[in-house]
């Protein structure tokens, strides 16, 4: 693992940016081909905002995200919306996008979740590049401490995939990257910001804790892990 501090916001996005470009270039370069994971939310948007601009061979990307809500394509917390809008414009309007659930699933009623993650990994393609985030409680993805489905979701037994998730702290159910499919690129980029986040992340790399599910990612040596933050 290893970490980089950034001065203010600017900076932290800023070389970020240059991150993901620098990886997703290598994996073109080896591969001719590259799969980015993304995560949602309100943090990515300023990332985006200059991702989008980068000059880069974006008709050989595929974008996808490392978790979804079983929202409607049109809810205002549909990440797969929030990409649309905020990633996939000018330069990077060129890139492919996979979104993780169908959007005609997710304006059926009572969708079977389950039946969602058989298909996805059905068809699962594994991402090359991965960014994520981290929440307050020390979650990444929807890898949350206090979903039933978390010991699945950490275990490395399972295959690289999505699974459904139900977190009570959260809203929504949600699909997401097992740790096997997030440890499955060739590099993880985590970034976050403010002094709370710190201490949950300081708390996160003494050992590896399902009650701080990032942990997990910092306490392996199989895949090489990245983390940008600033105050």
């Amino acid at each position: 693992m290893r970490q980089i501090e950034l001065n203010d916001a600017n900076a932290h996005v800023g070389a970020l940016v240059r991150a993901i470009a620098c990886e997703l270039e290598r994996t073109l370069s080896d591969k001719g081909e590259v799969c980015l994971a993304v995560s949602g939310g309100r943090s990515p948007l300023p990332l985006f905002a200059a991702l989008q601009q980068q000059s880069l061979e974006w008709d050989r990307v595929s974008v996808t995200l490392v978790d979804e809500r079983m929202v409607p394509f049109s809810h205002e917390d549909s990440n797969a919306r929030l990409v649309c809008d905020a990633l996939l414009r000018n330069a990077a309007a060129q890139a492919a996008f996979l979104p993780p659930v169908p959007p005609y699933c997710a304006e059926i009623a009572d969708i079977d979740t389950s039946a969602v993650v058989a298909e996805l990994n059905r068809t699962y393609r594994q991402p090359d590049v991965v960014v994520l985030g981290m929440g307050e409680d020390g979650h990444t993805a929807s890898l949350f401490a206090d979903a039933p489905e978390l010991p699945a979701g950490l275990s490395l037994s399972e295959a690289p995939g999505y699974l459904a998730l139900s977190p009570r702290a959260a809203p929504h159910k949600r699909v997401s990257l097992n740790l096997s499919a997030l440890l499955g690129a060739r590099r993880v980029l985590l970034g976050f910001s403010g002094a709370w986040k710190k201490q949950v992340f300081d708390a996160a790399t003494l050992e590896p804790t399902p009650a701080l599910p990032v942990s997990y990612l910092l306490h392996q040596d199989r895949t090489p892990v990245d983390v940008y933050w600033a105050p």
